[in-house]
Formats: C-alpha cells, sequence, structure tokens
C-alpha cells in the first residue's frame, strides 16, 4: 500500500509539472513530463491488482501520448483506439446497471460533436467520427460500470473533444492545460473506478 500512495504521489506530481509547464509554456519540461504520466499511472494500477485488459489501455495510453506529442494524430488515435477496446472489455464484462438514458444522451452527444467539427476536419472526418464512436462507447460503458469510472470516461471524453477541437481550426486559449487536466483526471477515476470495485468484490463487500 505505501508503494501505491509514493506511485500516485507520483502521477499527481507528474501531472501538475506537466500542466503547469503547459501554462508557462516551457517546452522542456512538457516533453520530460508527459511521457511519465501514464507509466506512473500504470505501476500504480499493478499495486492495485489492476485486471490485465484495464493494465494495457494505460499501456496503450502511454504509447498514444507518445504518439501525439510526435505529431502522429492518426497513430496516436490508433493507439487510444486500442486503449478504448481494452477499458470496453473490462466494462463490458461486468456492468452494474444498463441504463438506455445514458446510451441516449450519449449518443445524441456524439452526434452534435460531429456535426460541428466535420466542417474544418478534411479528410480526417471518418478517423476522427470513427474513434469518437469508439471513445463514447468507453464513456457509456464506465457510467454502466460505475460512477466512478463514468465520470473518468466523461472526462476522457470532454480531452479528446477538446483535441478534435483544434484539429478542427477552433483552439482557444487555455486548451491545452485543460485537455491535460481532464485527460489525467479521467484516466486515474477509471482506473481507480475499476480497482476499487474489484477489491471491495474480492473482501466481500457490496458493490
Amino acid at each position: 500500500m505505501a508503494r501505491g500512495r509514493r506511485v500516485l504521489a507520483g502521477y499527481w506530481g507528474a501531472t501538475v509539472v506537466h500542466v503547469a509547464a503547459i501554462v508557462a509554456d516551457v517546452k522542456v519540461l512538457k516533453l520530460a513530463s508527459k511521457p511519465a504520466l501514464m507509466p506512473l499511472l500504470w505501476q500504480w494500477s499493478r499495486t492495485q491488482g489492476a485486471p490485465p485488459l484495464l493494465q494495457a489501455a494505460l499501456l496503450a495510453s502511454a504509447a498514444g501520448d507518445l504518439l501525439l506529442e510526435a505529431d502522429q494524430q492518426l497513430a496516436g488515435m490508433a493507439a487510444f483506439a486500442a486503449a478504448h477496446a481494452c477499458y470496453l472489455a473490462v466494462f463490458l464484462a461486468d456492468p452494474a446497471q444498463r441504463s438506455w438514458r445514458v446510451l441516449a444522451a450519449y449518443a445524441a452527444l456524439w452526434a452534435a460533436l460531429i456535426a460541428i467539427l466535420a466542417p474544418g476536419l478534411g479528410n480526417q472526418r471518418i478517423p476522427v467520427a470513427a474513434y469518437a464512436l469508439l471513445l463514447t462507447a468507453t464513456a457509456i460503458s464506465s457510467r454502466w460500470h460505475n460512477s466512478r469510472s463514468g465520470l473518468g470516461g466523461a472526462l476522457f471524453l470532454i480531452s479528446d473533444s477538446l483535441i478534435a477541437l483544434r484539429m478542427a481550426g477552433r483552439d482557444f486559449r487555455g486548451r491545452g492545460a485543460l485537455v491535460m487536466s481532464t485527460y489525467t483526471i479521467g484516466q486515474y477515476l477509471i482506473a481507480s473506478g475499476v480497482t476499487r470495485q474489484d477489491n471491495l468484490t474480492s473482501t466481500g463487500h457490496p458493490r
């Protein structure tokens, strides 16, 4: 448990450094801190007995971070698509309660988002729409899993939607810091929602 707390403290420390580096536009700190984020969260998830697919999702996210940092947009989306496929497998294997209202609300949100972004995406319209559909599916299934992971899934959706806004030529001041803040918090909530539920189940407490 002590090691897990140290690793998690390292994760939040790296997050603060990275977001501050974005705000202050310190390129060296940005480049140094971002590659540490998901590997640290992955290490923390291992201390919590996270299922293999959750760990795979975090490692795929780490690869996606590096690819996006290298301005490889499509390759980065492919890595994150793999992460979302792993998340879906985790969440759909044990949904606590399927809510068709949640499904309908997120489906409407996806359609509205694509309608807004499509004119500015050019030849990236189809891959972005497909990736956004997978991301939306993660948000839905994470909410079906439990409210903690559901909040994480929603924040992940917000984070990547902000990236898509930039791709569509709709950038704004402070977007980068907001992207990484929602992303890091979202990933932690997704992971902790799964591991905490698994720990409660294994100790015999109700979910």
